[in-house]
């Protein structure tokens, strides 16, 4: 057996090392670290319950956005307001701005640069990869990351700045748009329509999310298996038998995704097993403090009452990550878990058969790509420029809430306890902490750890193409899995 430490990784958000034991060619142990502590739970204790909006935006640069949205829901829950239809629509299109630029980005940055490594160059598709992906020269990649940042212009507009925006508040949006200003964020959404039809997937959007079976994307595919950024990743995928690689557990989550104003959600919520969606318990959820760098209760918690507090003296410990569990169990969380809640016939077909895994990860995320491209159409055409955007809302001096939503990597939850006035306890558990969890008390793996058991790994291999692969599959935020 041979030990290997890999990391830190490059094109991902954030600190990561993953510590793996080899056997036999093959991955037979790995232990996640997320090796930064931040500590915004204990800046927050003591604090205004509204600076919570100044500073829960800064865990982290690239969705900033879905965590103003999660600490404003648990305010707007202290003190029962709702929003009016216009700021439900804005909050709705800035989520689906960032989540849709994170989903572009993962795709041309961080997960498709790996197939121009040195290791695949007899392979037939290995020169498209070059022209298309590589860092810096990359064609679609340059033209990608130039989309992108026009796109960004929509969360300029509704929130002044990005990262960090400070418009979504627990009464809406404290920033409406002119009917000029709907006209201009409109040709940005073009802009993107253009792109991802032109350039990913060289076809309608709408035809993207109507593809409904694993035989109707084989033929979409077969048509023409160079032409679009998609399908030279089916080719890629199918070279490389990437379904085969990442096998994460039987289990995935959604807090569900853009509630509208009447309560309905836009992506349904919900606990996906293979045969029935069910329910999120939330009243389930605990935390698991055994394996990190943190105080241990000798028992998980649930996070309204969890604890952050800095213990670098454990034996056992290994991460800053705490181990998040729903009823005890291991879940995925992501577009993966988002497509299956809501049905997508495809996704739902291809998780039967070979469960979430490096294809179905990337594939689930370039659908709701241009699911979230045509919600961002329907959103501005529904806004009305002379109604009202935001209402005024009164803090209790006593409260213990939550607020959820669906980041671009998975769920993400608020919780918030308020004495006196004043934060007493502030508990988040983001996206990656579920994905990247590190073993629980009972020796459990997390979702990572476990998928990247039976990884190939060559002799003398010191950075395993399979496990970059895996590991990017699951597009890591560790800035906000340490938060």
């Amino acid at each position: 057996m041979t030990r290997l430490l890999i990391g830190p990784f490059n094109r991902v958000e954030g600190d990561l090392e993953v510590s793996l034991e080899v056997a036999d060619g093959q991955v037979t142990l790995a232990r996640v670290n997320a090796t930064m502590y931040r500590g915004f739970e204990q800046i927050l204790q003591g604090k205004h319950p509204l600076d919570a909006l100044v500073y829960v935006p800064r865990i982290c640069g690239i969705c900033s956005v879905t965590q103003s949205v999660a600490a404003a829901r648990a305010l707007a829950a202290t003190c029962g307001v709702t929003p009016p239809p216009n700021g439900v629509l804005l909050t709705n299109l800035m989520l689906a701005c960032e989540n849709a630029a994170d989903h572009l980005t993962h795709f041309y940055l961080f997960f498709m640069p790996d197939f121009t490594r040195e290791v695949y160059a007899g392979r037939t598709w290995h020169a498209q990869a070059l022209q298309r992906f590589s860092t810096v020269s990359g064609e679609h990649a340059r033209e990608a990351l130039a989309v992108r940042q026009r796109w960004l212009h929509i969360m300029g507009t509704l929130g002044g700045k990005w990262p960090h925006t400070q418009s979504i508040v627990p009464g809406g949006s404290t920033r409406g748009i002119s009917s000029s200003e709907r006209y201009r964020l409109g040709a940005r959404v073009a802009e993107m329509r253009g792109f991802l039809e032109r350039v990913l997937y060289a076809a309608p959007l709408e035809a993207m999310i109507a593809l409904d079976s694993e035989e109707a994307l084989a033929q979409w595919r077969e048509r023409e298996p160079l032409r679009g950024d998609l399908r030279l990743f089916l080719s890629i995928a199918q070279d490389l038998g990437l379904e085969t690689l990442g096998r994460g557990p039987d289990l995935t989550m959604s807090y569900g995704a853009f509630a509208e104003h009447d309560g309905a959600y836009a992506m349904a919520p919900g606990v996906w097993n293979g045969d029935t969606l069910q329910t999120v318990n939330i009243a389930k959820i605990t935390e698991d403090a055994r394996h990190a760098w943190l105080a241990d209760s000798g028992a998980a918690l649930p996070p309204a009452v969890g604890l952050t507090l800095p213990k670098m003296d454990k034996p056992e410990a290994y991460t800053w990550n705490k181990a998040p569990r729903l009823d005890g169990q291991v879940l995925e969380t992501g577009a993966l878990a988002r497509q299956l809640a809501n049905g997508q016939p495809l996704i739902r077909a291809l998780w039967q058969r070979s469960r979430g895994n490096v294809l179905t990860r990337v594939l689930a995320r370039s659908l709701e790509l241009a699911q979230l491209v045509l919600l961002a159409e329907h959103y501005l055409r529904t806004f009305v420029p002379e109604a009202t955007c935001c209402v005024d809302s009164h803090l209790p001096d006593h409260a213990d809430v939550y607020g959820l939503c669906e980041a671009a990597r998975g769920s993400l939850g608020h919780w918030l306890s308020i004495r006196d006035g004043h934060i007493a306890n502030y508990q988040i558990i983001a996206p990656t902490s579920w994905n990247f969890s590190p073993r629980d008390s009972l020796g459990t793996p997390g979702a990572l750890e476990a998928a990247l058991v039976g990884a190939p790994v060559a002799e003398g291999d010191k950075t395993p193409v399979a496990v970059q692969h895996i590991v990017r599959s699951f597009d890591p935020c560790m800035v906000c899995t340490v938060h």
